[in-house]
């Protein structure tokens, strides 16, 4: 790893002068990518502008229509919140299912969907519940915010604040995890909401995507035995050492209908 300068301002205003001084400057919220990619070269920046020391950005709040979550918030606050838990559990359980203690204690909601990995858990959440991403600049739409793997719609020096989740009829996670990261080797959100039923599938292609499909056939029927005969094609889908592009798209058909289930069942649903 090679040197560079370090910054910790306490206010969002000072996070941006920071950046905008840096010739090739990193925003660093928990850590558990870019500290990695820096390590191994994959990243060399002239310095880091840690969010850590900014109160303003974390913290949970929760109205009769809204859970709004601060993007410093990290998955462990989230999982044990007693008013998520309440409002949104198909949330509270998703940030429970990320990755290890470690991770959970160290990682926020606004790396994990700034990084769009397609294989993190967030995402999942954020398009199926039809999230709305604030920035220190704008409001944007969950439909509009993820664009490929590993991009978002984020511009250069622009900084998530906060991710507002509409409390929904019922909202439930259902994945497959890679036993050793915990990543999703395919993971599907089901929400069903006054508007319609959003089906996200995150883990299974390059970039977390809608299962349009299922969709239309749960606002007909919600239940798992609609969804049989459904499939998302393995066209397009990723194939690596951990699945095949074909065991994932059989792993979404399987993850879908879990979801529901449990929806129906009031297992982690609201």
């Amino acid at each position: 790893m090679q040197g560079f300068s370090y910054h910790k301002p306490t206010t969002l205003v000072a996070a941006l002068d920071a950046i905008e001084n840096l010739e090739d400057g990193l925003f660093l919220a928990g850590g558990q990518t870019i500290l990695p990619v820096m390590k191994f070269g994959l990243a060399q920046p002239s310095g880091v502008v840690d969010l850590s020391g900014i109160p303003d950005l974390a913290g949970i709040e929760v109205s009769d229509t809204t859970v709004s979550i601060g993007a410093m918030t990290t998955h462990a606050a989230v999982a044990a919140s007693a008013d998520v838990r309440r409002a949104l559990p198909g949330l509270a359980t998703l940030a429970g299912m990320i990755g290890d203690p470690q991770v959970r204690n160290r990682g926020t909601i606004g790396g994990s969907i700034a990084n769009n990995d397609p294989s993190a858990d967030y995402p999942g959440a954020v398009l199926a519940l039809n999230a709305v991403v604030t920035t220190n600049t704008r409001q944007i739409a969950a439909d509009d915010f993820f664009v490929d793997m590993f991009e978002t719609i984020l511009e250069e020096g622009e900084i998530i604040t906060r991710v507002d989740f509409p409390i929904v009829e019922h909202a439930v996670y259902a994945k497959f995890p890679n036993p050793a990261s915990r990543y999703a080797v395919a993971g599907v959100f089901v929400a069903k909401t006054t508007s319609g039923v959003r089906v996200a599938v995150t883990g299974a292609g390059p970039v977390v995507f809608r299962a349009i499909e299922m969709e239309a056939a749960l606002d007909k029927d919600f239940s798992a035995a609609t969804l049989i005969g459904i499939s998302v094609p393995a066209d397009g889908l990723n194939s690596d050492i951990h699945a095949s592009a074909e065991y994932r798209s059989h792993l979404i058909d399987v993850m879908a209908k879990r979801a529901v289930e449990a929806a129906l069942g009031n297992g982690d649903s609201k």
